[in-house]
């Protein structure tokens, strides 16, 4: 599939609701197989990223059904997941989230299983969840570092060790498979990160009931008697604040523009792009308007500002935006001066290796770019010409190069367009929806 976006002639204009947050929708629907009862999960992201989950539940007897937006899962609790005496082989797709929780899920279950993934899945690094939970006794083992992933049984009498543990890299998802073996630990679990990643699992943790602290700033603690019983989940998804990159960046680029996203999470670990967007000098207007399990939630207005600035990102802001940075390149490109990203090595292992997808493709429409070991430079101000790029497997270069082809000289056409739907179904509709000139070809 082709997307093909052309220069803007008009400004983007209007409000879009955004899918659930990726992020969210994954955690939502594993916490919902660990309770008992049926939890109801509204605004549920139902897209290719979150499929893989929805087929390991189903392989592991958790049954679930979609309702319009709306996700339904009937949970039978740890001790509902066979311990069966054939392990079944899930496969992850093209998501690190998928199989990184699931390890920990079954790890806490006790139950065999094989996990595996795409060709890219089996280039990232798996070594950094599997060696913390062999080392809470889980029986692991993965291929030098990397998927498949393979878990062998646990008597069901065989408590997990505690762990005491310092993250090497600020990273959610295995902070999140270990807060859930932990489940099954018989002793306190206690990670410290490096720098405060996303916290989506502990604010839901929290309002489950689940004895999980936070005794420092960067350092989480679950600790036994965990209780018996889970209670099922009843509540609405905010939008993705990482699908949300590529509107803001679209109207940041277009002259003219003023948008609205409506219901969009805002969970300060996560609101990076927003702080570098003003940053750079964009006017930007975030109003809160609730909370759902300890996430808030609320509405993102920004207006097109002319003259807008390069800066420096390092440091914990690179945590708090680490998937918007597609979409950041191309506000950056925009952007008078040089921009400058450091301390982002962790881009080179994502679903491609972002910081040389970024680069090659800036460079490709005439952009001064430069890559660096942990991040990139970016000389911006001038108008970059448009041509024909390739998706590159990776959703959010997709969409990123999409939007630029708002601001380009002539139409930028992205091809392996396909591998939008794995985030954002929804991608091309909500740009036009706006006012964005495109064309989508098979």
């Amino acid at each position: 599939m082709q997307l093909t976006v052309s220069p803007a002639s008009r400004p983007l204009r209007g409000e879009l609701t955004l899918p659930g947050d990726k992020s969210l929708s994954h955690r939502a629907a594993l916490f919902a197989a660990l309770a008992h009862g049926e939890s109801r999960i509204a605004n549920f992201l139902n897209a290719g990223v979150t499929h893989p989950l929805l087929e390991a539940l189903q392989t592991l007897g958790i049954p679930w059904k979609m309702e319009a937006t709306a996700l339904r899962v009937r949970g039978r609790g740890l001790e509902g997941i066979p311990r069966a005496a054939r392990a079944p082989r899930l496969h992850c797709g093209h998501s690190a989230t998928t199989m990184r929780l699931l390890a920990g899920f079954l790890a806490a279950a006790g139950a065999p299983a094989v996990l595996d993934g795409s060709p890219g899945l089996r280039r990232r690094p798996m070594r950094r969840v599997t060696a913390p939970l062999q080392a809470m006794g889980v029986p692991i083992h993965d291929a030098d570092g990397h998927a498949p992933l393979i878990l062998e049984a646990r008597p069901a009498n065989q408590p997990l060790r505690g762990l005491t543990y310092r993250l090497p890299v600020a990273s959610a998802q295995v902070k999140t498979a270990l807060l859930l073996a932990a489940l099954a630990a018989n002793a306190p679990t206690t990670l410290t990160e490096p720098a405060l990643s996303r916290d989506h699992t502990e604010r839901m943790f929290a309002a489950l009931g689940l004895p999980v602290e936070r005794p420092a700033p960067l350092t989480v603690r679950l600790s036994p008697p965990i209780p018996s019983h889970i209670p099922p989940l009843n509540l609405s998804l905010p939008g993705d604040i990482s699908s949300a990159a590529f509107p803001l960046a679209a109207a940041a680029i277009t002259p003219g523009s003023r948008i609205t996203l409506r219901g969009v999470l805002l969970n300060p670990g996560r609101t990076g792009f927003l702080d570098a967007l003003q940053h750079m000098g964009a006017a930007l207007e975030v109003t809160p308007r609730g909370e759902t399990y300890g996430e808030p939630y609320g509405d993102i207005t920004i207006a097109y500002t002319p003259h807008l600035h390069g800066i420096t990102i390092t440091g914990d802001l690179v945590v708090r935006m680490v998937d918007e940075f597609p979409a950041f390149a191309v506000v950056a490109a925009f952007a008078e001066g040089e921009t400058v990203v450091h301390d982002a090595a962790e881009l080179r292992h994502k679903e491609s290796d972002r910081i040389a997808a970024i680069v090659g493709r800036l460079q490709t429409l005439g952009v001064n770019a430069e890559a660096l070991p942990d991040g990139f430079r970016i000389h911006g101000g001038q108008p970059w010409h448009g041509g024909v790029l390739d998706g590159g497997g990776d959703h959010r270069i997709a969409m990123a190069f999409a939007v630029a082809g708002l601001a380009a000289r002539a139409p930028i056409t992205v091809q392996g367009a396909e591998i939008i739907a794995q985030s954002f179904p929804s991608f091309a509709e909500s740009l036009r929806t706006l006012g964005a000139p495109l064309t989508l070809t098979p």
